[in-house]
């Protein structure tokens, strides 16, 4: 091919695929949004660090209280999260904030009258300390927290 002489029909269909390529180029350069204005959903949540106190949160005129049942937050050991005051069942989903380490669900059984326990574990991690988001959700309210986990 590279010995081929340039010919009217090669000439033709170069450029016509420089073309495609340029437009693709330029239509995505134009219609690109970026992360940050995309999600803006839940930037009314406040966050605190379970791993120091608990956290309140005013939800439907309540005081909903989080907070870590278990004291020594480690890898691969069960963690229990408390949420107390609702009446339904919170919806609730462990992510990595320090580095990408996926989503682990929180399971939420109830205890008590207003008392829900949320159980998850934590993937172990090549880092000696990681930090870790809840999100949770009752009635579409998002409450977030923090907490570090040790090896």
């Amino acid at each position: 091919m590279a010995a081929e002489k340039l010919t009217r029909g090669r000439l033709i269909q170069i450029l016509v695929l420089m073309t495609v390529l340029v437009s693709a180029f330029i239509w995505r350069t134009v219609t690109y949004n970026s992360p940050e204005q995309e999600v803006k959903v839940e930037d009314n949540a406040k966050t605190c660090l379970l791993d120091t106190q608990n956290c309140q949160y005013t939800s439907s005129n309540k005081a909903v209280e989080l907070s870590l049942l278990t004291k020594e937050l480690s890898a691969q050991t069960p963690i229990k999260l408390q949420v107390s005051n609702i009446d339904v069942k919170p919806v609730g989903v462990v992510s990595g904030v320090s580095m990408n380490m996926g989503t682990v669900p929180v399971v939420f059984t109830k205890q008590g009258d207003n008392t829900w326990i949320g159980e998850f574990t934590i993937p172990a991690c090549t880092h000696n300390e990681m930090t870790w988001g809840v999100d949770i959700k009752i009635n579409d309210q998002p409450i977030k927290a923090q907490f570090v986990v040790k090896k």
